[in-house]
């Protein structure tokens, strides 16, 4: 009887180690299923960033020839071209405002060689338009309608009837003026991105003058345009003058004679 209980102890013994053992592998696969799965390999794609730069400055000079002149050699240098040109005139002040395009990399150098000697800026504003999400997004579209073009064009190969070739080269045509539209607008932004623009506004000014000044000036000058007409006037009617002279010279001759007999 003792031997038949330790054997029966023996064998729950076996069975209590062999449960913990199963446990503890229980456990850790479970552990091993909680683990993340490592992240997927994820190729990144650079775009090139599409910016447009432009800028306004506005200063004051003592010689507006020289600082144009200074202006248009940049624009020369760093191989631009000028876009408009205007003068302006006024009673205060005279001024020049010069819209220049240069290469978007020379804009920085063109700004500091075209603004050479300026000592203080009335105003000026730098300012960058990202366009890079307008320009995928026409790029994208324009490619949508190219592909949609084809389709139309193999479908009008494949036209059975004179309506249905009719339909198709009218929705053609729809087509290919939304892909000029777009090609035109990349073409712009392109052109907005390569070239920078920056309006250039100097001016000189005009000391203030009181209307009394004014008016002695135009007084003067009116005096003295009168005496020239005035001369003018002599010398066409010098004929009249010399006989009218010599008239009186000969009445008082005359006069003269009357007397003394």
């Amino acid at each position: 009887m003792r031997h038949l209980l330790k054997y029966a102890l023996l064998l729950l013994l076996f069975a209590v180690c062999g449960c913990s053992d199963q446990v503890e592998h229980a456990g850790v696969e479970r552990y091993e299923m909680v683990l993340p799965p490592p992240p997927p390999e994820r190729s990144v794609e650079t775009t090139e960033r599409k910016l447009i730069k432009e800028g306004t400055i506005e200063f004051e000079t003592d010689d507006l020839n020289s600082t144009r002149q200074t202006i248009i050699k940049a624009v020369e240098k760093y191989k631009g071209y000028i876009s408009s040109d205007q003068e302006f005139n006024s009673p205060e002040r005279e001024s020049n405002t010069i819209i220049a395009r240069v290469p978007a990399d020379s804009f920085d150098s063109f700004l500091k060689d075209a603004t050479k000697g300026v000592e203080r800026f009335n105003s000026k504003e730098i300012k960058v338009i990202d366009v890079t999400t307008e320009f995928l997004d026409v790029q994208a579209r324009l490619k949508t309608k190219k592909e949609l073009e084809n389709r139309f064009l193999d479908l009008l190969k494949q036209a059975k009837s004179v309506t249905e070739m009719l339909e198709i080269e009218k929705q053609l045509g729809e087509l290919r003026s939304d892909i000029e539209s777009m090609e035109g607008r990349l073409k712009y932004l392109q052109n907005q991105v390569s070239y920078s623009t920056l309006t250039i506004t100097f001016y000189k000014s005009i000391p203030y003058q009181t209307e009394f000044n004014h008016n002695y000036k135009n007084g003067f000058r009116n005096g003295w345009n009168n005496l020239i007409w005035f001369f003018v006037a002599l010398i066409n009617v010098w004929p009249f003058i010399l006989i009218g002279v010599a008239l009186l010279v000969a009445l008082r001759v005359y006069r003269r004679k009357r007397l003394k007999s």
